[in-house]
């Protein structure tokens, strides 16, 4: 199958390459551009629409003579900034910083007593109310539950007044990286909180910087300024350092015309794969499904039962907890099946029937426990400090789901040389959240932040089957998520998953049986290209 994601990013990675279309000699070199918005600027000073303070850190950068690239700042010092390019520009191409191509870069300018009107008010234009703009606005097209602010909020959020045509760029959270442009309404618009917006002079335009945002440049940058944090983020200050590659002006017309043409092409490719992609996520999800109700192999008498491998890793835990390597937890849990048939859950000295939290009757041989019971647990915590550094030395850091593969952790470029949670080899790393319920598996110690749980599996459990059963139970833990900014799964949530354990020899058996199903899928999706 064709990966549509791919080849979209290989379109932007062309295009601000200049590779996408051809240059055209008799175009007004972006060199130029550059020197008349730097005038255009200086005369905004003057007029007082630009504080001089707006233009002191303009820069020009430039190749020397030895063919390196240096830049100019305000003071006339120059500096070699070869280390900071990322690749070669065509002809008539030049690097600039965005702040000196940007009349704003700002974000929301907070009120202290300021209040959205969460619900939709149609009569906004009667009563001076200016409309809230949010990047999960973008996602519904603007067509419901907007939230609005009084004229009064509006007016003090002078610096966050949209008119259409800004781009927008989420900076906090899952969301980094999203990039949006602000729409044309009739009707006052301002910003909301974690967004950043970016203002062009005419002369640019911002569909071509919102293609640049979603290239590989832009993104691994937007990703660079944010990596490492405990949630991550960036600020308006760091962006403006950002260099980016900028075209002739005529060449960027004709490249966003290109790049919007090929997306095209893509998007029939798409939708001519989604029916196949559907029908393949749907079989793999039957699969899982099968497999953790005990269905998808057939039982083994000669197999020891669930209910011995617990015994086995509760006396391992006691020998850890004897020796001082995790602590004894108070809540420790017995699922066991009553008399009546029902199940039951001893929690010290107390027994409660739990039959709602039962999923499914599960297979002779087989039995319900908590995840907790079966693994050791270990939730994320924040880096002290800036502890947090990209050149290699110290512990490999995690935060989120960035790094995430099908199935193994990717590495990260993040790293940590002071004390923060670590998560063991063979252990595996749930989002705790947003994105929640997505795992992997990490094959190395690790280290994690808040946005991450480490499970590590007792008593030679099978790692692989666990990984699996948390896939298929990710809808549930959705359910279990609260928050509104950010949603998110606790401690205890995590712990008392209640898991249906089958055999250590029937765990084996079904991952092998997932994993051979699963390579005939994808070299059906394959066969496709």
């Amino acid at each position: 199958m064709i990966d549509t994601k791919l080849l979209r990013e290989k379109i932007l990675d062309l295009a601000i390459r200049g590779k996408l279309v051809p240059q055209d000699p008799n175009d007004e070199p972006a060199s130029v551009l550059l020197k008349k918005i730097r005038e255009q600027k200086k005369q905004m000073v003057k007029e007082g629409k630009l504080k001089a303070k707006d233009i002191k850190n303009d820069t020009v950068i430039f190749k020397g003579d030895d063919n390196l690239h240096y830049e100019q700042f305000a003071d006339g010092t120059v500096k070699c900034i070869e280390d900071e390019i990322p690749f070669q520009l065509p002809k008539g191409w030049a690097w600039s910083r965005l702040e000196t191509i940007t009349s704003v870069i700002t974000d929301y300018v907070a009120n202290g007593s300021f209040a959205s009107l969460k619900e939709n008010v149609k009569t906004y234009k009667e009563k001076n109310y200016a409309l809230f703009v949010r990047t999960v606005d973008f996602a519904n097209n603007f067509q419901k539950d907007l939230s609005y602010i009084d004229k009064e909020s509006y007016d003090f959020l002078e610096k966050s007044k949209l008119f259409g045509g800004e781009l927008m760029l989420s900076n906090i959270g899952a969301s980094i990286g999203k990039v949006f442009k602000v729409p044309y309404f009739d009707i006052p618009m301002s910003l909301a909180p974690n967004s950043i917006i970016l203002r062009f002079f005419d002369d640019i335009t911002s569909d071509y910087f919102e293609f640049v945002f979603k290239s590989f440049v832009g993104q691994n940058y937007l990703q660079y300024l944010s990596g490492g944090a405990a949630m991550p983020k960036f600020n308006k200050t760091d962006l403006r350092a950002m260099i980016v590659p900028l075209a002739p002006l005529n060449e960027q017309n004709r490249m966003v015309i290109s790049t919007k043409n090929c997306f095209s092409i893509v998007d029939e490719i798409e939708t001519s794969q989604t029916g196949l992609s559907n029908i393949i996520s749907v079989v793999k999800s039957k699969i899982l499904d099968l497999a953790i109700r005990g269905q998808l192999v057939p039982q083994d008498p000669n197999d020891e039962p669930a209910s011995v491998l617990l015994e086995r890793i509760r006396a391992e835990k006691e020998e850890l907890i004897k020796a001082g390597k995790i602590k004894r937890d108070k809540k420790e849990s017995v699922i066991f099946k009553g008399d009546d048939n029902s199940y039951y859950e001893k929690v010290g000295n107390e027994v409660t029937c739990i039959d709602g939290e039962m999923l499914f009757e599960i297979p002779q041989g087989w039995c319900y426990t908590r995840l907790s019971s079966i693994s050791e647990i270990i939730m994320g915590s924040s880096p002290n400090g800036t502890s947090i550094n990209r050149n290699g030395n110290g512990m490999e850091f995690h935060q989120g789901k960035i790094c995430f593969t099908d199935k193994i952790i990717g590495h990260s470029i993040s790293f940590t040389d002071k004390s923060v949670k670590l998560a063991k080899e063979n252990s595996l790393l749930l989002c705790v959240r947003a994105p929640v319920g997505e795992v992997n598996i990490t094959d190395r110690c690790v280290c994690i932040g808040r946005g991450l749980a480490a499970i590590s599996p007792l008593s030679k459990m099978q790692t692989e089957f666990l990984f699996y059963w948390l896939q298929s139970f990710k809808k549930v833990l959705l359910q279990k998520a609260t928050g509104s900014t950010f949603v998110a799964i606790t401690a205890d949530t995590v712990k008392n998953i209640c898991i249906p354990l089958p055999p250590l020899e029937e765990q084996n058996r079904i991952c092998k049986a997932i994993d051979k199903i699963f390579v005939v899928l994808d070299i059906i999706e394959q066969s496709l290209n």
